[in-house]
């Protein structure tokens, strides 16, 4: 903002014109612009322009200065200003305050992601005098579906899911009443003219309508049938999360073995009942985004522990819909709401598509008529140093724009294989699309595209230049090799690093200490625990974990006794065969012999230096997972076990000075091995593991930070999800003196790598 300096005299007329940009339309900015110049006497229009919101607006200076305060700081909740010009311009006869048409002009679009439900509409939802009484859609301006149910723009009715639903005359009030909350809200509905409950049976039968509908769901939760509910991205599974036989029913339809379920608390009271909440846990989770955070259980938490299994910690998330709010008041404590979906598919939005996927899940399905355009997973967050860190960025964040530190032109980055997301680069903006999903069938494929499509089509971004990873493999590159435009290839850990220092508006060169399970090297080997040196322009690698053989492929990623056995066959060689230790026990005879040949001569086996890997080979010795069930299972459960520690100390390590470091952790399996046989505690075990490994990152950064002279370090990759280890590292490399970046605004794993690939892109083509 502008302060623009006057004489003293208050009653001295001034005009100034408004050019604001960023989520400032469809979030009620021109009536809050209207109401608060009705009530500070100013004169003067506001209009939607392409670009954002223009306005003129006129009177005293001391009443124009108290319309820019209440402009920076009590904005609608929704809208959020990115940049505002402000000037003065002559004063003219005037009276009066108008909403003016909308205007041609250059675009700066930007869409609004979906919303939780605000107060006053909760206040309306449970009012038997209010005519929204228990109606399962009501919104206002200020909450509800934005992104969700846009099919073009510019964004108004017609071009959204509501086009099929005329409003009533009461609506229409509401609607064109400048004075209202609801003045040009889209969504808006009453029980007259909008969308209407359906509750069907597994043949996909009417059972009940409406309120009867509800009604009818909260006895079957409560009888502890499982339910596929339809709401803002997408459909949910739904039981009683204090019920162990309906948890143990999902898991079994779901084909979900151990893979924790996130639950819904009926409200904050009850939250705090379930979990241990710090300050920003609580913010996190009664904010309009209303993602699911990951926190501490409770002690005598009500959940049942089927829900979260060997697992300390619950992705906890409040109602946000509606709908949610009228299945939970008064009935549930907790509701499991994963993900409507068979483990590895995208989650289900399409009713007809739902009713087909999740039929053999789902006793019954409360639906609704309002379309879904574009699904959306739940947000997932925890709170990392007081900020939050995201697992998954989905509802309630996507699209919103991360700012770049330079300009570049229309790209479009396709992200990796795991944790799809997309990126569109426009000028300074990035606009990283939701949570896709694995691209490993052709269903997230099929979804991969239609966000593709979808994104670029509201914000009107054209893509010159297309950006992915270096792997040409992956079904994103294929992609985006087939597109037609100059390819930018980006190694993956490279990727990772421009996309902290990115989210963190950092040029220049950095130490980036990159951390996670795969990603294709240059010298065409498995990389993953490294320390890389550069910047946008380009990366030297600088150290890494030793490599070892990744004994099977692919395979080893679900059964990490395979990497156990590559570590401690380098440490004990063929002994390692022989010696009495949880890894040879899972093997027979027979078994030991094909692996020790593997290992030899190198057959399927090729070089890995991933750190997520090495996470899975300490959690085999100590016999926390042999095989997993989902990504990342052996780290989380050997993180949690070393949480309960309460001990200190490392373990041995080696770091080989040259170019690159090499550190070497053989001597610790050795530890870890001759700590099992003389029967230390497991948890003792587990959290001096990962304490070696903290010790090793920083001793090493220290050693590249002396050499290149830089003292940025970005933190990045998958692993760093690991609360634990951040902590130690973090720690470690403030003790040394060094300035230490993380990721906040996108996820560490490959969910914000697509950010990292377009700003290289955008970069290295010169801009």
């Amino acid at each position: 903002m502008v302060s623009v300096a006057y004489d003293g005299d208050e009653k001295t007329i001034v005009r100034r014109r408004f050019l604001i940009s960023g989520i400032v339309q469809g979030v009620g900015f021109r009536p809050f612009v209207f109401r608060l110049a009705c009530e500070l006497g100013l004169s003067g229009w506001v209009r939607n322009i392409p670009a954002g919101v223009e306005m003129e607006v006129q009177g005293t200076a001391g009443a124009l200065d108290a319309f820019q305060h209440a402009q920076a700081h009590d904005l609608p909740p929704l809208a959020v200003v990115t940049s505002s010009v402000v000037e003065d311009i002559p004063s003219i006869p005037e009276r009066g305050f108008t909403i003016l048409p909308s205007a041609d002009g250059e675009k700066n679009i930007q869409v609004a992601p979906d919303s939780a439900l605000c107060g006053d509409c909760l206040r309306e939802l449970f009012d038997p005098a209010d005519r929204r009484y228990r109606y399962p859609f009501i919104t206002c301006t200020n909450c509800g579906p934005r992104y969700s149910i846009i099919t073009a723009i510019p964004y108004d009715r017609p071009r959204t899911t509501m086009a099929g639903f005329p409003l009533c005359p009461d609506c229409q009030r509401e609607y064109d009443d400048p004075l209202d909350r609801r003045f040009h809200a889209q969504p808006i509905a009453c029980p007259a003219c909008g969308p209407r409950l359906r509750l069907l049976d597994g043949a996909a039968e009417p059972v009940a309508e409406r309120d009867d509908a509800l009604t009818r769901a909260v006895e079957l939760l409560r009888a502890g049938q499982i339910l596929a509910v339809k709401g803002i991205g997408g459909y949910h599974l739904a039981v009683d999360a204090c019920n162990p036989e309906a948890v143990r029913r999902l898991r079994e339809r779901k084909k979900r073995d151990e893979k924790p379920f996130a639950v819904m608390a009926a409200d904050l009271a009850t939250a705090r009942r379930l979990v241990v909440l710090e300050n920003m846990e609580e913010r996190l989770l009664t904010g309009p985004e209303s993602p699911i955070v990951i926190a501490r259980k409770a002690q005598n938490c009500p959940v049942s522990p089927l829900v979260a299994p060997a697992n300390g910690w619950l992705g906890l998330m409040l109602p946000y819909a509606p709908i949610h709010h009228l299945l939970m008041r008064d009935h549930f404590q907790a509701l499991v709401m994963t993900s409507g979906n068979v483990s590895d598919e995208p989650v289900a939005f399409e009713d007809n598509d739902a009713l087909k996927r999740l039929s053999a899940i789902a006793d019954y399905f409360l639906v609704h008529d309002r379309p879904i355009h574009i699904r959306s997973d739940d947000s997932v967050m925890r709170v990392f140093q007081g900020k939050p860190l995201f697992y998954r960025r989905a509802r309630g964040y996507a699209p919103r724009a991360v700012r770049l530190p330079f300009k570049m032109p229309p790209l479009l980055a396709v992200g990796a294989e795991l944790k799809g997301a997309v990126c569109l680069v426009q000028g300074e903006q990035a606009f990283l699309s939701q949570h896709i999903g694995d691209l490993q069938n052709s269903s997230t494929c099929d979804s991969f595209r239609h966000t593709i499509r979808h994104l670029s089509g509201i914000l009107e971004i054209t893509p010159q230049i297309v950006a992915c990873d270096l792997h040409p493999d992956y079904l994103s590159s294929v992609h985006a090799a087939e597109s037609g435009l100059p390819l930018t290839k980006v190694q993956h850990h490279h990727a990772h690093l421009a996309a902290c220092m990115a989210e963190n508006g950092l040029d220049g060169a950095v130490i980036g200490i990159i951390f996670d399970g795969t990603g294709l090297g240059t010298d065409g080997t498995i990389w993953g625990g490294e320390f890389l040196v550069g910047g946008y322009d380009g990366f030297r690698r600088a150290g890494n974990f030793l490599p070892v053989p990744l004994a099977g492929g692919d395979t080893a990623v679900r059964e990490p006794w395979r990497m156990a056995l590559a570590w401690l066959y380098r440490s004990l060689g063929k002994d390692a065969f022989d010696l009495d230790h949880p890894v040879a026990r899972h093997l027979s005879d027979t078994e030991k012999g094909i692996f020790a040949a593997m290992l030899e001569r190198g057959i399927n086996a090729p070089l890995t230096s991933s750190c997520g890997r090495l996470f899975d080979a300490a959690a085999a010795v100590l016999d926390v997972r042999q095989a997993v069930s989902y990504d990342g299972q052996a780290a989380i459960e050997l993180e949690a076990l070393a949480e309960g520690a309460g001990v200190s100390g490392t373990y041995s390590f080696g770091i080989a000075d040259g170019e690159p470091l090499v550190i070497d952790f053989t001597s610790l399996f050795t530890d870890l091995l001759a700590d099992h046989a003389a029967g230390a505690d497991t948890a003792a075990m587990a959290y001096r593991f990962h304490a070696t490994v903290a010790r090793a990152a920083v001793e090493a950064c220290v050693r590249i930070a002396g050499q290149s002279g830089l003292d940025r370090v970005v933190l990045s990759g998958g692993v760093f999800q690991n609360r634990l280890l951040t902590e130690m590292v973090y720690t470690g490399l403030l003790d040394q003196g060094l300035q230490i970046f993380t990721h906040r605004l996108v996820p560490p794993n490959d969910g914000g790598i697509a950010l990292g690939q377009a700003a290289i892109a955008g970069w290295q083509r010169g801009c």
